[in-house]
Formats: structure tokens, sequence, C-alpha cells
């Protein structure tokens, strides 16, 4: 079994460096020859907020100065010549020594360590001085405002009192450094993403397994784009609680959705599902289906075979390619909420949702509904 080296200043420094980058922390684990798990727990232990650089103030002495004074005692000197071979004052190296065990117990190491920890003094954190502010942004959470919102609201409401005004920074930090000790870590429950701790604003997630061959969006037609022709779809996965999905197909030009039931989100469950409800279709609306990049469509060219139909990949990360399908899954919530689970719905089930949906009327379609502008095209 490979043994891994601790973990060192140069290490921590490479992963802040990658992290503020938005490198996956399985990207950054290879990097630094360290386990993801590592990554995950430095990361979530700081809140993904880099601690600020420690420094020592330019007057201050250094281990070099130390080990002089050190050289001096040895040799007998008085404070006087060995502040003299320093250039600096006397009285510096009188505190110096006796804060440090005196003439008979002064050791340069100790000596400089123990000055660095007596350097830490933090700032008090204005949350934790304040109890009423602290209170409304507590407050606020629960209501699930975002930290930019109350950093707004108090500015507005307190126009003329500075104690009663945070940066939504300030609130981010004390939410995720739980070591500040000053808003509960439930509180994250309230933010629209829900993270652990705060990402980089270009993080991207590792994408996992590699799509094979797979074709990717910009080499769609460009007559996909523009919706004039039928037949183009697009699709994802909803999940559930309990490893339970469905899987949700829109056409493009008559937004008409497909439910499909799925036994599980590997591909050689996910591509006979599909496949079986696409073939389906007459041949005129099966031109392309546009995917994200989830390994559940990693068996594409199978799909391909038994439909007939071409499939295209979005770039990683970016759903708005797919912009439909994202619609139509947030429509699609009001019937699966969020953490129900999935599994019990039948295909018929799921046939009646659709149905459902399709009839229901569209504003993007002049109020007609999906069924209708289906028909229209069958004709």
């Amino acid at each position: 079994m490979r043994k891994h080296l601790p973990m060192d200043e140069q290490k921590k420094s490479v992963i802040w460096q990658e992290w503020e980058r938005g490198t996956p922390m399985a990207s950054i684990a290879r990097v630094i020859e360290k386990p993801p798990a590592t990554v995950f727990s430095y990361l979530q232990y700081h809140g993904g907020i880099r601690p600020r650089f420690r420094q020592r103030r330019a007057q201050a002495l250094r281990l070099e100065e130390r080990e002089e004074i050190l050289r001096g005692i040895a040799h007998g000197h008085s404070i006087r010549f060995i502040a003299g071979i320093l250039c600096r004052s006397p009285s510096t190296v009188s505190r110096e020594i006796n804060k440090n065990g005196g003439r008979r117990r002064y050791r340069a190491t100790v000596a400089d360590k123990s000055a660095w920890q007596r350097g830490r003094r933090p700032k008090p954190f204005l949350l934790g001085q304040n109890p009423m502010l602290k209170d409304l942004v507590d407050a606020r959470l629960c209501d699930d405002w975002s930290p930019e919102q109350i950093s707004g609201w108090l500015r507005l409401t307190y126009p003329d009192d500075e104690g009663m005004r945070v940066s939504h920074e300030t609130i981010y930090k004390s939410l995720f450094v739980q070591t500040r000790g000053l808003l509960r870590k439930e509180l994250r429950n309230h933010l629209r993403s829900k993270r652990k701790f705060r990402h980089a604003k270009g993080h991207k997630p590792g994408s996992g397994s590699q799509i094979v061959d797979g074709i990717p969006i910009r080499e769609r037609p460009a007559s996909v784009e523009d919706r004039a022709v039928p037949g183009h779809w697009e699709g994802d996965l909803i999940c559930g609680s309990k490893n339970s999905y469905i899987a949700t197909i829109v056409e493009r030009q008559t937004r008409f959705t497909i439910l499909v039931k799925l036994s599980g989100k590997k591909t050689d469950h996910v591509v006979p599902a599909l496949a079986r409800q696409m073939s389906n279709l007459p041949d005129h609306l099966k031109q392309s289906l546009t995917w994200d990049r989830g390994t559940e469509l990693a068996a594409h060219q199978k799909f391909t075979v038994a439909t007939d139909i071409d499939v295209y990949f979005c770039d990683p990360s970016s759903p708005w390619q797919r912009g439909t399908n994202e619609n139509t899954n947030g429509l699609l919530r009001q019937y699966f909420p969020k953490g129900s689970c999935l599994a019990g719905y039948s295909q018929k089930d799921l046939d009646d949702v659709a149905r459902h949906l399709n009839g229901r009327p569209r504003k993007t379609l002049g109020f007609q509904s999906p069924s209708n502008r289906l028909e229209q095209v069958l004709r």
C-alpha cells in the first residue's frame, strides 16, 4: 500500500491556488499526490476560504538575530554589546531574553516559535461583537435570504448606523468557517446552493468518466438551434431519494415531453429504456438527441443504432445548452418534489404525468399546449 507524505505548506499552497482557479478536487489530489478525501477534509475545515497569510512585521526580530543573541549569551557578552552587533535597541534585546527564560534558559528556535504564537491576535469578529446584528442575520438566513440580500437590506434599513452593516463575504465566512463559532452550520441549508463550503466562481465539478467518441454540441447542425425543424430532442435525468431516477426527454420545437421509468442510473439501464420509448416515434421526429456529459449515456452508439437518432453532448457544466430540458425539469418538480422517491412510479404513472404536463398551455408557444403543437406537426 502506497504511503502518502505528510501535508506540507507547499502542498497547502497548491491546494488553494488550484481551488481558486476552479480545479476539481480529484484533479488537485492528483497534483499533490494525496487522496481526494484529504483535499475535501482540508477544504471543509477552512470552509473553502483560504486563511489569511501571516507574515512578520519588518521590525520584528528574525530567527538569525535570535541565534546571534544566543551566541552572545554563550560568550558572556553584555546586552548592550549584543544590541550593538544587531543594530538594535538594548531594551529590545533585554525584553527578548527576559520573555524567553532569561540568559540561562534562552533558546533561539523556541523563542522564535513563541513569538510567532504570541503574535496571533485575531481581530474580533463583527457578528461576535454585535448580538443584535447576529440575530438579524440569523433570522434572515432562516427566511431563505441570501447573504447579499441581507447585506443590501441592512444598508437600507440602517442607513445611519454603520454598526448594523455587514458584508456578504463576512456572512459567508461565518457560515462556512465553523471554527469562528458564530453562525450555526444548519443555516447553510437555507442557502440556494446548500454547499458545504465556499467554491471559487470558476469552479467546475469533476467530470468523472469520459464519454467515448461523443459528438460535441458544436458539431450539431445549425438548423437545430432555430427550432424550425421538429424532431430534435433534449434529455436528462431527474433524481429522487434512494437512488431513484426518471429520464426526461423534451422536443425542442413543440416542448412535448416524454418521461421514461428507469431501474438505475447506469448506462446499461438508461440506454435500453430510452431506446424502447423513442423507437415508437414517427421517423421525421427522430432527428437528434442532445444530452449533458452524464455517463448514463456512455453507450450512446447503441442508442443510435437502435433508434437511428444522432446524439450530441453538451460542453461540461453548461446546462444552458439544453435550456428547454432544464426548464421542463423545473416544471416537473411540481409533480416530483426534490427529496421524494421516484421508484414507486410505474411507466403508466409517468405517462399520465407527461400527458397532464403536455396539456398545459405554454407562454412560449403563444399559450398553446405542447400536445396541440405536436398534433399540428403530425398532420
